[in-house]
């Protein structure tokens, strides 16, 4: 992209000393404009006149030769200043160091055939330069920023604007552009609208802690930021802009980790008419159709589809890692009766006996190994891993394993037949309650997997989840609650068990996977109000405090409500996997701490008492 060319001003253009130069030369350096980008002259502009503005990326002084390459979003452009051409340039050019901004003018000119950089968009060309000012000089930086080095992400943070000049973050930001151009081209060739939905609304619970913002206007009453725009959305479904989207900030008062933060940005989206089929059908085409774009046309196959009971069974997760094989077993049954307490205890009290499958690793695991993964699954709840080692024969005698006394040679051959176990295979039992285990052997599943290189991290598995149960139970309560939230629409077929049998609804929900990351999650809604009724009487929730929380909804529902249904992209979390990143916070510009504070402008912080006083609010600070 080219900025306006203009024509050069004929007053000085020349610096008159270091001292004078290095804080800039005040509006009248700006009497020039940049006739191109750094990154796009080429051999077919030599001997152009240009003007070209950036940083000083690195320079090389060779004698009274000086060699910068200058650098702005766009790419790297190499200048040349020479005392014996420009002799004014000598004082200037010697106070230039990393980081200064400056502005030259000069010629285009090609490189001898042996001085090409064709690792450069511009290694044929260089510019002989004329004219030189200093825009600003730069103080000593905390960390290099020319390239990639180490450094403690503390002071990344604190100094994050020196961070976003370093290659790889900067890249990161440039293909976070990349794809949200590709998601609002993708999302309004199908005819979705990009409307915004307000900031300051109504506290809802949703399922997550919201941001609260006092009123000033109206003394003990506040606003909520929103978790998602979800009540919005399913109103402008029923006002009749049947395909809304929109690439909004959500908030959430959460405890964080690596792919969260309190304020995160989601592709939000909703559509009228819809079953859950024409949902799958229209985004999947839509996501691939973005991500073909992104990586400059890369096929996306077609995503598989795989019910939440099928992923909790066999992968321990509701969003498995589909690159790679490793599956949880069920061996419940075959060691039911086995005289090894660990195991007969968990199925006594309705809890399950799993395996995963290790194909041969038996002899590159030692105990230590296996000591350090057991260590792994205690994070996780669980109270230990019980393992073997399949060797040549059948029965006992086939088994290297400090369970092995407990089991006879029949119930050895049978787990040895429903594992499909050869020689040199490990196998790791997790026992104990649902749950727990599934929950468990899934990360160990996902860890071992990353460790063993299972898989090719450049490789995109997406996968739909579907049918989640709508309800489950509160652990501190017992009561229902919504797995997802309060509008999703069970399955019309399972709504009558609404008042027989609330555990064994399922939900038309759905998640979309990535390499084991849920990136987007959606649901048809609820949009008959009677269905609406049930659901909240079914969750414990009386007319008057669902009237309270959700009235404009459910008044709106009243007036003829298409069946409509969407989905959420969270644009972080799918970037950062794009961009074969670990962190979100290294695709987002101005991210917290892990602990929600943003280290280089010092939030959240204290305010004055007149500000307090203004919003009716007195701070008790609690020791």
């Amino acid at each position: 992209m080219n900025s306006t060319p203009s024509t050069p001003s004929t007053t000085s253009t020349t610096s008159t000393g270091a001292s004078a130069g290095i804080r800039g030369l005040g509006t009248g350096a700006f009497r020039w404009q940049r006739t191109h980008n750094l990154g796009e002259l080429n051999a077919n502009h030599a001997g152009k006149e240009v003007i070209l503005m950036g940083w000083v990326h690195r320079r090389r002084d060779h004698g009274q030769l000086i060699f910068i390459d200058l650098r702005d979003r766009f790419g790297l452009t190499q200048v040349v200043m020479d005392p014996a051409v420009a002799p004014q340039l000598l004082e200037p050019a010697s106070a230039i160091r990393n980081e200064f901004v400056i502005a030259v003018k000069g010629l285009v000119q090609k490189r001898p055939d042996g001085m090409i950089n064709k690792a450069l968009p511009t290694g044929a060309i260089e510019i002989a330069v004329n004219e030189l000012r200093i825009l600003n000089a730069c103080d000593v930086l905390p960390f290099p920023v020319s390239d990639d080095g180490e450094t403690s992400e503390t002071l990344r943070l604190k100094y994050r604007y020196l961070d976003l000049r370093r290659p790889r973050l900067r890249d990161n930001i440039l293909k976070r552009v990349k794809f949200v151009k590709a998601m609002r081209k993708a999302l309004e060739s199908h005819a979705f609208l990009d409307i915004e939905t307000p900031f300051l609304y109504k506290s809802t619970p949703e399922g997550a802690r919201e941001f609260l913002v006092p009123s000033r206007v109206h003394p003990a009453h506040f606003y909520a930021l929103p978790q998602s725009p979800q009540l919005f959305k399913q109103v402008l479904m029923v006002s009749g802009f049947d395909r809304y989207y929109q690439v909004v900030k959500c908030f959430r008062d959460e405890d964080l980790r690596a792919d969260r933060q309190p304020e995160f940005t989601q592709v939000d989206c909703e559509m009228s008419f819809v079953d859950e089929e024409a949902i799958l059908s229209t985004f999947e085409s839509i996501i691939r159709q973005a991500v073909t774009e992104f990586f400059d046309g890369r096929e996306i196959p077609a995503f598989p589809r795989m019910s939440y009971d099928h992923a909790m069974e066999h992968y321990g997760v509701d969003k498995p890692d589909t690159r790679f094989e490793l599956k949880l077993h069920d061996v419940s049954q075959l060691v039911a009766s086995c005289g090894f307490k660990v195991f007969a205890e968990a199925i006594s009290t309705g809890g399950i006996v799993n395996a995963l499958v290790v194909k041969g690793q038996a002899e590159a695991f030692s105990r230590k190994d296996i000591d350090e993964v057991t260590e792994f699954v205690r994070q996780y709840g669980a109270k230990g891993l019980a393992w073997a080692k399949k060797g040549a024969g059948t029965g006992l005698a086939g088994w290297q394993s400090p369970i092995a006394k407990f089991l006879s040679d029949e119930t050895v051959d049978a787990i040895d037949r429903k594992l499909g176990l050869n020689a040199g295979d490990l196998i790791l039992f997790g026992a104990g309650g649902y749950d727990l285990t599934k929950a468990s052997l899934g990360a160990l599943r996902n860890h071992l997997g990353a460790r063993l290189k299972l898989y090719d991290p450049a490789q995109l598995n997406f996968l739909w989840v579907q049918e989640f149960p709508l309800l489950e139970k509160d652990a501190g309560t017992g009561r229902w609650i919504a797995k997802h939230h309060p509008f999703t629409s069970p399955k019309p077929e399972d709504i009558a068990k609404l008042e027989t049998d609330p555990g064994a609804v399922k939900a038309s929900a759905y998640d979309l996977v990535l390499n084991g990351n849920e990136v987007a999650g959606g649901s048809i809604r609820i949009h008959d109000p009677e269905v609406q009724k049930k659901l909240f009487a079914t969750i414990g929730l009386s007319d008057e405090e669902a009237q309270a929380k959700f009235g404009f909804l459910l008044e709106a529902l009243k007036f003829g409500a298409p069946p409509h249904g969407g989905i959420a992209f969270g644009l972080d979390r799918l970037t950062m996997i794009l961009t074969g990143c670990d962190a979100i916070r290294d695709v987002i510009v101005f991210p917290k701490t892990q602990k929600g504070t943003c280290l280089m402008t010092g939030a959240p912080g204290e305010v004055s008492l007149d500000q307090l006083r203004d919003l009716h609010i007195r701070v008790n600070r609690l020791e």
